[in-house]
């Protein structure tokens, strides 16, 4: 299987601390980025929740986003497709 390679910058704190975590865990951070991208892939999500930072918290906007996700989850409608959000768009402006 061919291979590519990726490349970004981190600051050194944070490579150096991910790098010593991924040797405890007996990888390194290669095959630790694998892992995440494989999980990305296979369940078509980030594979855990990302939490916006203390100040955004506050924000109006921020508690109408968790409100919506929430009326989202308990509808059971977060796994709806591109279009099957469209469709049900075109019927709330339709008036059905």
């Amino acid at each position: 299987m061919a291979q590519s390679t990726i490349t970004f910058r981190v600051e050194d704190n944070l490579k150096n601390d991910f790098e010593t975590l991924c040797n405890e865990f007996g990888f390194n951070y290669t095959a630790a980025f694998t892992v995440f991208m494989k999980a990305v892939v296979r369940e078509k999500r980030i594979p855990f929740e990302i939490k916006a930072s203390q100040s955004m918290r506050n924000t109006k906007a921020w508690e109408s986003f968790l409100t919506m996700r929430q009326q989202v989850a308990d509808e059971g409608l977060q796994d709806l497709s591109l279009d099957e959000i469209n469709e049900i768009i075109k019927e709330v402006r339709d008036g059905k």
